[in-house]
């Protein structure tokens, strides 16, 4: 079974294009091949976009400190979440404040993100 060679030179494959056929005469798609049910595929893919945009919603709508608590809070640095109190001893405030400062940051996300939809 070979891609189309057009899509190869193009360096774009659709996982709904046909890639050859079966032993009874039915076209196989991509996505028959690779192994995983169509939907985790196509889950996988949407939550890649979805993550892409929160990243770029945080870059745009937030401030460096609310950015800076977001990360550490939920591990979006290196994958490790912090509690608050960790990261108010990292930055030198109180734990309510990183609380608030995380709420606010929260609302700013969640509204930015609404507005797209």
């Amino acid at each position: 079974m070979t891609i189309r060679s057009c899509k190869k030179i193009k360096g774009e494959v659709s996982l709904q294009d046909p890639i050859g056929v079966d032993k009874e005469g039915n076209e196989l798609y991509l996505l028959d091949v690779l192994g995983t049910e169509p939907d985790e595929v196509l889950d996988e893919v949407d939550l890649k976009i979805q993550v892409k945009k929160l990243y770029e919603k945080m870059n745009k709508v937030l401030k460096d400190r609310e950015k800076t608590i977001i990360q550490l809070r939920y591990g979006l640095l290196n994958g490790g979440c912090k509690t608050q109190r960790e990261i108010a001893k990292m930055l030198g405030i109180s734990r309510s404040y990183v609380s608030r400062i995380e709420k606010r940051a929260i609302k700013k996300l969640n509204k930015a993100l609404s507005v797209n939809k």
